[in-house]
């Protein structure tokens, strides 16, 4: 790190993030990796995608997370009639005959867009300028949103029935595709006995907005090794077919590769990673420990790799 302020900040980031883990533990039981990945998107200033089936606490997880932060926090339950005015807001006439703008839901420090994929390509598209440009244009005027913002969504990954593709420009603004599995025996015997007690955990709050945005600043300063940086560069390169630097398995079952984005958010990711764990620049451990996530969602499978059923976590497995 450049002074000892910076690595004095870096050491009370970890004890605010383990205090942080400590805090959601006491709701969510297990998900390790999910709270560690939804975590590092947030302190990297990114937006995160949760898949997984019903009933494996993706919303509850979002809820604890915006209650342990204290800051505010709005769910959006995306549905096939839901419209853009419905996000972002809409202008209204006045008492005065004057048109004013009243704001969505959107205008908010966390944003839990419910089943994501339920509404269709327009209404998900009015996302798209608040995820990366952080503000709303309407009737030719842009309102700046609060900040820190995140967008936290989730998709079911099983019913396919009224549901509507995420297209691949909505896709990629999201840092993190994560993964949600089934608990464990264990894991599944503490929530349902934790559930029936009929106790209501209260959860304090751990950090505010200025605590995010001090930390996400820390987490761009840095440093990274050479090594480290044409390794990440190199690994999102080897994913395009096109690229002289992809193997047989991307020649042979990708589609499309990952853009120049993939490897921005790799580079964070890997810092990020590279703090939670006391570290005060990252290796390529740390590269490799958070690519998945990163890659899973930017890589578009041939008929080849459908037919012969290899999964894209498969072919990133390979690469790694």
């Amino acid at each position: 790190m450049s002074d000892n302020t910076d690595v004095q900040l870096l050491d009370e980031f970890v004890v605010q993030y383990n205090l942080f883990r400590k805090e959601i533990s006491k709701v969510i039981v297990g998900q390790d990796e999910v709270i560690k990945e939804v975590l590092i998107s947030i302190f990297c200033n990114g937006h995160c995608l949760l898949v997984g089936v019903p009933g494996l606490a993706k919303t509850l997880l979002v809820q604890t997370i915006s209650d342990a932060l204290g800051m505010s926090f709005n769910r959006i339950q995306f549905t096939p009639d839901l419209m853009p005015s419905d996000i972002v807001g809409a202008e209204i006439l006045d008492e005065n005959r004057n048109f004013k703008f009243i704001k969505g839901p959107v205008f908010s420090n966390i944003i839990l867009a419910d089943e994501i994929n339920r509404t269709p390509p327009k209404t998900q598209s009015a996302l798209l300028e608040a995820m990366q440009e952080k503000s709303v244009t309407n009737s030719g005027s842009t309102y700046k949103l609060d900040i820190p913002f995140f967008v936290l969504a989730t998709q079911n990954p099983i019913e396919q029935e009224g549901t509507y593709p995420l297209p691949e420009a909505q896709l990629d603004r999201f840092m993190f595709n994560v993964i949600l599995d089934y608990p464990k025996y264990e894991e599944e015997l503490q929530i349902v006995k934790q559930t029936n007690s009929g106790n209501s955990k209260s959860l304090n709050t751990i950090m505010n907005s200025e605590d995010i945005l001090k930390f996400q600043e820390l987490i761009r300063k840095i440093p990274v090794a050479d090594n480290v940086l044409e390794y990440v560069v190199t690994l999102v390169s080897k994913t395009r077919p096109s690229s002289h630097h992809s193997n047989h398995d991307m020649k042979q079952y990708i589609e499309w590769g990952a853009g120049p984005r993939a490897s921005q958010f790799m580079l964070l990711a890997a810092k990020c990673h590279a703090a939670i764990n006391g570290k005060y620049s990252p290796d390529i451990e740390n590269v490799k420990a958070i690519a998945k996530p990163i890659l899973r969602h930017r890589l578009v499978k041939n008929y080849k790799a459908e037919a012969e059923g290899i999964s894209i976590d498969d072919i990133i497995e390979n690469l790694l």
